[in-house]
């Protein structure tokens, strides 16, 4: 099975109301913004989605509206990862996959198995279902990393087609652009080298940034995929003061702060996640406004 998954894929954002229920007008209007700006995928309930404050009814709520919104014109991708091995397979097995195009699974968290661990996490899910699956290493959210080897190990499993890399390892990451199979495909899990990254084998990225500017964002990430990198430095550099900028007091609270800005949604975010500071707000607001005019 071939990665289907290339270019520029967006981790959508939740939005919220003041009492923290879920906007789902606003949540359409966010779709209907990618569909329109050149996002090439959409990526539901990963961590920016704040997946971890959601009830499994909520979730699968908000993909059912993303999935009414986008009305078949993208593809979708739904996160479902966990570190009870068997609970994720349980959950992947009952799942009704019917508009879904892939699903998402970050490495085992706060467990800390060993390669050989993460290795058998993954073979299970991967048994669990027929649709593909991204494999993603994030070590500073799950505190292990998941090895070149074992990457490519696993990428030997028909339905897992991808690894979305945030390790922020470029000798792990080009290890594995170098000997991945054929069909395989190596998207950045880190919106800062997403275009060195591409310019180095990478197919594409799953992106935060793109929440916010998903135009100028798709720009820099089609340029470095043709290989147009005057254009994707250019669209890089452009991005990169913002994209600093909306992590710097974590996710998703900076780009729904853009978002906010844009009159797309709200900024509340669900405990522990807290707005944040007005400061940072006010230069967020002034990057946005310069990039879009």
């Amino acid at each position: 099975m071939n990665n289907p998954f290339t270019g520029s894929g967006v981790a959508l954002v939740t939005p919220f109301n003041d009492d923290f229920s879920i906007d789902f007008d606003a949540l359409r209007k966010l779709v209907r913004y990618q569909i329109d700006n050149g996002t090439d995928f959409l990526v539901v309930q990963g961590t920016t989605g704040e997946s971890p404050t959601l009830s499994w009814e909520e979730k699968l709520a908000v993909l059912k509206t993303v999935q009414e919104e986008n009305n078949g014109e993208l593809k979708i991708v739904f996160g479902i990862g966990g570190n009870n091995t068997i609970e994720v397979g349980k959950t992947l097995k009952a799942l009704d996959s019917s508009g879904i195009d892939g699903i998402l699974s970050v490495s085992p968290y706060y467990n800390k198995p060993t390669q050989k661990g993460i290795m058998e996490h993954y073979k299970h899910i991967a048994a669990c279902t027929n649709l593909p699956i991204i494999l993603y290493n994030v070590p500073g959210r799950t505190g292990s990393n998941v090895s070149a080897s074992t990457t490519l190990e696993l990428a030997k499993i028909d339905n897992i087609v991808a690894m979305k890399e945030a390790s922020g390892d470029f000798g792990q990451i080009m290890e594995i652009i170098q000997y991945k199979p054929d069909g395989f495909g190596l998207l950045s899990g880190d919106d800062a080298i997403t275009m060195p990254m591409i310019a180095a084998g990478a197919e594409g990225v799953i992106s935060v940034v793109a929440n916010a500017f998903p135009k100028r964002f798709s720009e820099m990430v089609h340029a470095s995929q043709e290989g147009n990198l005057s254009l994707a430095r250019e669209a890089h550099y452009d991005l990169l003061p913002v994209t600093h900028m909306l992590f710097e007091e974590g996710n998703p609270g900076g780009v729904k702060a853009s978002l906010t800005k844009q009159k797309i949604m709200k900024p509340t975010m669900r405990l522990p996640l807290y707005p944040i500071s007005s400061d940072l707000q006010q230069r967020i607001e002034s990057e946005t406004e310069r990039i879009l005019t």
